[in-house]
């Protein structure tokens, strides 16, 4: 009788890049990406050191497919797998070892940075509305820019409550 083994990996982590999802001769879907994380410690001294370590991640299947389209570089995740060593041989005939995580299931956390896309794309589109509502009557102007008034309230409501709510590390920021 064989005995019982395990081999389980669970990172919580930010993307390095984003994902690549490619497809196998056979149609199978399979997406490879890196995550990083960040250890931080105190010295005897007392001085704080931090290191940070870099994964490769690769997901088959459905699992793929998602990860392709759920994640970006920057983006914060949970990450449940299973370690795995391949050796192959490289473009300069040197046999190479790389170790990957094979992605079993993943959670994606929130991300800081939507808030200030939609901010962005608010600004964008404000003054194309500004424009068409010159143009309008008078009674449809003051009809547009009360419901517009409404929605931005909304909108900013909307905005502070997933700013609170929301954690954001300034190490996800990427510029």
């Amino acid at each position: 009788m064989a005995s019982r083994s395990l081999n389980r990996v669970i990172l919580i982590g930010n993307l390095t890049r984003d994902p690549e999802l490619k497809y196998t001769p056979t149609g199978t879907a399979v997406c490879s990406f890196g995550v990083a994380t960040n250890r931080s410690w105190k010295t005897v001294d007392g001085e704080t050191k931090e290191e940070t370590q870099y994964h490769r991640i690769v997901a088959w299947q459905k699992l793929a497919e998602l990860c392709g389209k759920l994640l970006t570089k920057g983006r914060k995740v949970f990450l449940e797998g299973r370690l795995v060593y391949r050796t192959f041989t490289g473009r300069d005939g040197q046999q190479r070892t790389v170790s990957e995580i094979v992605l079993d299931d993943f959670i994606v956390f929130g991300d800081g940075r939507k808030v200030a896309i939609e901010e962005e794309t608010v600004q964008e589109t404000k003054p194309a509305v500004e424009e068409s509502s010159e143009e309008s009557l008078p009674s449809e102007e003051s009809q547009t820019s009360k419901t517009e008034k409404k929605e931005k309230e909304e909108k900013k409501e909307e905005k502070s409550v997933e700013a609170r709510t929301e954690d954001v590390n300034p190490d996800d920021i990427p510029f």
